[in-house]
C-alpha cells in the first residue's frame, strides 16, 4: 500500500529540549490515523514537521514518496485545521473558504464554484452568504475544514480541531469526521489528547510520550494489548502490577495490566485458569453505566475493579466500604507490559 506520509529516525531540537526523539512512522494513504499523547509529547511537532512549519533537526521526512526536507508549506501537498478555527469576522463563509484559492490566483468562478463544493461536503451547502459571527461552534469547525478541503489536498492535518466543541456537539463531529474521510478517501492525520476521540475515529493510533512513540497500533489492539505501562495507563483505565506482586501472581517480574472491567469478585471455587488477590474495598464509585470498586492492597496499591449496572432496579450488591474483598480475573486477561518506549 502507499504510503501518505513517512518518518525515518525524525528528531527535532528546540535548545536543549528535545521535542521529537528519533520517530519513524509510516502513514498508509487514506488513512485516519491519530497522534494521541499528553501536553509536550511530540504529537503537535510532529504534525508541525509534516506541514512544513518546522524543520526536522535529523532524519527524513517523506509526503507520498518525495523528500519534504526544505519544502516550504505551500509547497507541500497537505492542508492543516486548526483548533482556533482562525476564520476572518469581515467575511462570509464563502468568502472565507475561497480565500485560499485567491491568494493562489485561481479565478473567481473557479474559486467560488470549488468553495460551494467544499461547504456541500461538510453539510454547510446554503450557508455561503452567513458571517462567521452566525453560526455554531460546529458550523465554524465545518467552515474551517471546508477551507482545508477547497485546496483538495492528499492530506489533511487536524490539530486538536475539537477541543473548543461541548461534548455533544464533539461526539457529533467525531462521527462526521469519520463519515467524510471515508467518502473523500484522504489521509487524515489527527493530533489530540482525548482518548476517546483518538478510539472512535481512527483506523489506527499513535501513541506519544516525551517526544517518542510508545505504540503504534488499531484502537482495539491499543486498548487490549498495550505494549508498555504508559499506553496501558494513558488509554483508558488500567491496573498496572508490578514487582513482588507481578511476580506472584504471573509468575514474572515482568509488569503486567488488567482493566477493571476484567476484574471480578471471587465467587465460588478459583478455576485453574484465573488468579486472585485480597484486600480492603477502600471506595464505591456510581458512575452510570457501571459502578467502579476500589481495593487497597496489602502492598498499599489499589486494585480497580468496574462492574456494570445493567439492572433497570437500584438492587445493591451489599459491599460496604472496609470490608475485605477477594477479586478474580482471568489470566488471559493479562498483558505484559515494557516499562519504557522503545523505537518504532
Amino acid at each position: 500500500m502507499t504510503l501518505a506520509v513517512q518518518f525515518t529516525h525524525v528528531s527535532r531540537q528546540f535548545g536543549e529540549v528535545k521535542a521529537v526523539d528519533r520517530v519513524s512512522i509510516d502513514i498508509q494513504d487514506g488513512e485516519f490515523f491519530s497522534m494521541l499523547g499528553p501536553s509536550g509529547s511530540g504529537k503537535t511537532t510532529c504534525l508541525r514537521l509534516i506541514a512544513g512549519f518546522e524543520q526536522p533537526s535529523a532524519g527524513s521526512i517523506r509526503i507520498h514518496g518525495e523528500e519534504a526536507a526544505g519544502l516550504p508549506p505551500y509547497q507541500r501537498d497537505v492542508n492543516t485545521v486548526f483548533q482556533d478555527y482562525a476564520l476572518f469576522p469581515h467575511m462570509n463563509v464563502r468568502d472565507n473558504v475561497a480565500y485560499g484559492l485567491k491568494v493562489k490566483g485561481v479565478g473567481k468562478t473557479e474559486r467560488l464554484d470549488r468553495a460551494e463544493e467544499a461547504l456541500t461536503m461538510v453539510a454547510l451547502g446554503g450557508y455561503g452568504e452567513r458571517k462567521p459571527v452566525q453560526l455554531s461552534g460546529g458550523q465554524r469547525q465545518r467552515v474551517a475544514l471546508a477551507r482545508a478541503l477547497v485546496n483538495r489536498p492528499r492530506v489533511l492535518l487536524l490539530d486538536e480541531p475539537l477541543g473548543a466543541l461541548d461534548l455533544k456537539l464533539r461526539e457529533q463531529m467525531q462521527s462526521e469526521l469519520k463519515k467524510l474521510q471515508r467518502q473523500l478517501g484522504i489521509t487524515f492525520i489527527f493530533v489530540t489528547h482525548d482518548q476517546t476521540e483518538a478510539l472512535s475515529m481512527s483506523d489506527r493510533v499513535a501513541v506519544f510520550n516525551k517526544g517518542r512513540i510508545e505504540q503504534v497500533d488499531t484502537p482495539r489492539n491499543l486498548y487490549m494489548k498495550p505494549a508498555t505501562a504508559f499506553v496501558a495507563e494513558f488509554v483508558g483505565t488500567s491496573n498496572v502490577i508490578r514487582g513482588d506482586l507481578a511476580q506472584r501472581l504471573s509468575g514474572s517480574p515482568q509488569p503486567f495490566s488488567i482493566r477493571p472491567e476484567h476484574v471480578r469478585f471471587a465467587e465460588g471455587p478459583l478455576a485453574a485458569d484465573e488468579v486472585e488477590i485480597s484486600g480492603l474495598l477502600h471506595d464505591i464509585q456510581y458512575q452510570g453505566s457501571a459502578t467502579r470498586y476500589e481495593l487497597k492492597l496489602a502492598n498499599g496499591q489499589a486494585l480497580n475493579i468496574s462492574q456494570a449496572n445493567n439492572q433497570w432496579l437500584d438492587i445493591s450488591n451489599g459491599y460496604q466500604v472496609g470490608q475485605p474483598i477477594t477479586a478474580r480475573w482471568a489470566r488471559a486477561a493479562m498483558t505484559t507490559l515494557t516499562d519504557h518506549a522503545g523505537e518504532v
